[in-house]
């Protein structure tokens, strides 16, 4: 949520930064960027249906082996971090999620999966 939050703030593009944040297959992206995401995301969810023809699509789309690298090596470190907060029982400070609430839409505030937290 921080980083959709950052995207809402210092982005003329609200909508788009919605997206991004709940269902980036809704958002107005060009190939490469869409491409890096489907690849993150099966990363993330199924990482061991990962294939080098995955891969192979992310060089087909343009992007450089620096490119690829960064892509798994950010995919790997935001799992691991979420992976390590969790295991844990790190939980959002005190009053942090209702700060949060100031950029989120009222869409976006109705999705009960992500409204109800262990800060109750």
């Amino acid at each position: 949520m921080s980083h959709g939050g950052f995207l809402r703030q210092h982005s003329d593009d609200t909508e788009l930064a919605n997206h991004m944040m709940h269902d980036y297959t809704k958002a107005d992206l060009d190939d490469q960027t869409r491409g890096m995401l489907d690849f993150a995301l099966k990363l993330t969810l199924h990482p061991s249906s990962s294939t080098k023809a995955d891969l192979q699509k992310l060089r087909d789309l343009g992007m450089s082996e620096e490119q690829v690298l960064s892509t798994v090596l950010i995919t790997c470190n935001f799992n691991f971090m979420t992976r390590l907060a969790d295991g844990l029982g790190v939980e959002i400070q005190e009053g942090r999620f209702e700060d949060a609430k100031r950029w989120m839409s009222p869409e976006v505030q109705a999705m009960p999966w992500l409204m109800d937290h262990k800060e109750k």
